[in-house]
């Protein structure tokens, strides 16, 4: 039976060219911090490495500080904007990173409405003297609405407040200008958009001062210690490579269509969650009215195809969906369908007719 993977909003296969590019890196990586020829020629790589990712989003190489993934730059940027103070505004809706690593600190938790969008009102109404950091994702990473990141970014940098954009969901999906935008700190990862898992990345705006999360070294001019990754560098490098000159653009195009097949398709009984229309290009969330989302996703690995909901019965989590709860609609019979680069026409037509059958199975069975 063929299979029809429709979860790249978990992780993306990497890109042949990805492979191919770390491959030598495994074996010939030095000390990028040596003086020595094979440490010199490792920090290149590096720096090569760093900056593809920068042109990719729209800012400078310095300031992008690599980690091992999203969500430790996600913890890097609470911890680092913390140390000015420990009041943080944060929605509701933000990925469990955000939401887990804020939760240590006060924290003031901003609602949605039924679509998932953030009331930019209720972010500023919540600043207050001594606010340390507001999060707002780019794109919600479920239901896939998009929110309105440049008018909280210009509110509080009015108010002198810290923003941290998390953009894992969407880098690579939709066009990002870190330096354009103004936002402090805007966390991206390589493995949602052809790349390697283990790299990731924050960005800092020029001239902003944090205390590091991981110490113990100077590496990444003394804000991330540790050896680099560098066959994880590189390959995040050439994954945004490959998206320059148009390439990221058509496949926001094609994915665009892909989900909209998958939205115009739905059978009786199954409605779609969030903004369809001001959304992530490649994310569709549907609901399916009467079946567990554990049983729909069963039954549709049984027909090939892999999908993901946010529900508990599809994770290690033991409550509902927090982000569909946020909306005020059922956490608990969520399902993502999710495309990438590599998304053929056949893999949605697949989920297409697999669905139907499936739901109705279902339904039969309770």
């Amino acid at each position: 039976m063929a299979r029809h993977y429709l979860d790249h909003a978990s992780t993306s296969p990497a890109r042949p060219e990805v492979v191919e590019a770390m491959l030598p890196w495994l074996a010939a990586a030095a000390d990028p911090g040596r003086v020595h020829t094979e440490g010199r020629m490792t920090r290149v790589a590096i720096e090569e490495g760093r900056e593809k990712v920068a042109a990719l989003f729209g800012a400078r190489p310095r300031e992008v500080v690599f980690t091992a993934s999203a969500t430790e730059a996600i913890n890097a940027a609470v911890w680092g904007a913390t140390g000015r103070g420990e009041h943080v505004v944060c929605p509701r809706v933000e990925h469990s990173a955000v939401r887990d690593a804020s939760a240590a600190h006060d924290v003031t938790w901003v609602g949605v409405d039924s679509l998932g969008r953030v009331d930019p009102d209720e972010v500023v109404a919540a600043l207050r003297p001594g606010t340390a950091l507001v999060h707002l994702q780019w794109g919600n990473h479920e239901v896939g609405t998009l929110q309105p990141v440049a008018e909280v970014v210009a509110a509080c940098r009015e108010r002198d407040v810290l923003v941290h954009v998390d953009a894992a969901a969407a880098g690579g999906h939709v066009p990002l200008a870190f330096d354009d935008l103004g936002a402090d700190l805007l966390s991206v990862t390589a493995h949602k958009l052809g790349g390697p898992k283990g790299a990731g990345a924050l960005l800092v705006r020029r001239g902003l001062r944090l205390r590091p999360l991981v110490v113990g070294g100077e590496q990444e001019r003394a804000r991330r210690a540790g050896m680099e990754d560098v066959p994880a560098i590189v390959g995040f490098g050439v994954a945004a490579e490959a998206l320059a000159g148009g390439v990221l653009e058509a496949e926001a195009t094609r994915a665009r269509g892909q989900t909209a097949q998958v939205l115009a398709d739905l059978p009786p009984g199954v409605v779609a969650l969030g903004d369809t229309d001001r959304r992530l290009p490649h994310v569709a969330c549907l609901s399916v009215e009467g079946v567990e989302a554990e049983a729909v996703l069963l039954g549709l690995d049984q027909a090939g195809i892999a999908a993901h909901s946010g529900s508990a019965c599809s994770s290690e989590a033991l409550e509902p969906s927090p982000v569909l709860e946020a909306m005020g609609v059922d956490a608990e019979r969520s399902l993502r369908v999710s495309v990438g680069w590599n998304t053929t026409a056949a893999d949605v037509e697949a989920f297409g007719a697999a669905l139907p059958q499936v739901g109705g199975r279902r339904r039969a069975l309770r």
